[in-house]
């Protein structure tokens, strides 16, 4: 399961108004191999989940992310933060062994 507070679920559905996107819309998580620690998070935005996609819903936004992302990122949360020099999204990802300073990567 991967889960976003809703300080993070407001910051998406206002990035879905404010870019149009069609109802239904959903957020995409995944992990791709770089970054200083091993992992890096991935987001994008999709108008709709993939057949074999593992969908969650958190807070009235739903989320996606493929077979393999998923087990890196079960159980994961995804949070928001608006300070000025650690501004971004926050993965708070219980798998992961290390992460890097900005927590933008991690090893598993």
């Amino acid at each position: 399961m991967i889960t976003m507070t809703e300080r993070a679920a407001q910051k998406i559905k206002t990035v879905f108004e404010t870019h149009k996107m069609p109802e239904g819309s959903c957020l995409r998580i995944g992990i791709k191999g770089g970054g200083c620690s091993g992992f890096s998070y991935t987001l994008d935005v999709t108008d709709k989940p993939a057949e074999d996609d593992q969908v969650y819903e958190s807070h009235g936004v739903r989320i996606v992310t493929d077979l393999k992302s998923s087990l890196y990122l079960d159980g994961t949360e995804i949070d928001y933060n608006d300070e000025l020099l650690k501004g971004g999204f926050v993965f708070n990802n219980p798998n992961a062994k290390r992460s890097c300073g900005c927590g933008a990567s991690f090893s598993a």
